[in-house]
């Protein structure tokens, strides 16, 4: 990039807040974005975890997107409506093999509401139905899904985080409409070839063990 370009880029910071049941997905999604890889092994989320990823979008717009992630169990917290405050869009995300996870965003949607009743504005709403990898295991129709996202004038989407199918053009196609970007599905998955992404990481204390292992270490924070 040229100085020009440095200088007429627009740099934009955006709050995306993820909520749902706690076996949805949430964090394997957070970390098929930000990390290009998923685990089967399932650890709740306590509390909040966080993420970081930069999009360059049309117009020589760079977005950051900070990713937060929260723990299932916190729909009854008190933490809730200060972890969602701020948000510039807010994704509700189920298990499409697991219909009472689809059930409970109601919950979470009118936790939504109530946290937004006094602002001027709600954030942008999404809807994903995770796990589209097992499609032949799904309990949630189609047709319930498009329902209730239209209902709730959400955006709607069906990814997976085990195999990444769909996830950059979710998030990316997110920051793009809450800016007001046009932004095809081909611009997407031609500027997904050179994006990389930026992790917050706050690291805890490791075992010596830990530090000479050559696997993957976690770079998200989790508060709690």
């Amino acid at each position: 990039m040229s100085s020009s370009d440095e200088e007429d880029s627009i740099d934009q910071q955006l709050k995306i807040t993820l909520i749902g049941d706690g076996t949805a997905g949430k964090t394997s999604l957070c970390s098929r974005l930000s990390q290009e890889n998923f685990t089967n092994q399932y650890k709740q989320t306590l509390g909040l975890d966080f993420f970081l990823k930069r999009y360059t979008l049309p117009g020589n717009i760079n977005a950051t997107l900070q990713v937060w992630d929260i723990g299932g169990q916190q729909i009854g917290g008190k933490m809730l409506d200060t972890y969602l405050y701020g948000a510039h869009g807010i994704i509700l995300v189920y298990d499409i093999t697991n219909h009472s996870s689809f059930e409970n965003l109601k919950d979470w949607l009118d936790i939504v509401k109530q946290t937004f009743s006094r602002s001027n504005k709600m954030p942008h709403l999404s809807l994903v139905g995770n796990k589209k990898d097992l499609e032949h295991l799904r309990t949630v129709k189609k047709e319930v899904h498009s329902e209730f996202a239209q209902k709730n004038g959400m955006s709607s989407f069906f990814l997976s985080a085990k195999s990444g199918d769909q996830v950059n053009y979710c998030f990316q196609k997110i920051a793009a409409d809450i800016l007001g970007v046009r932004l095809s599905k081909h611009e997407v998955e031609q500027s997904n070839r050179v994006i990389k992404a930026d992790i917050v990481t706050y690291a805890e204390k490791e075992s010596a063990s830990s530090s000479a292992s050559n696997s993957t270490k976690s770079t998200f924070c989790t508060l709690q």
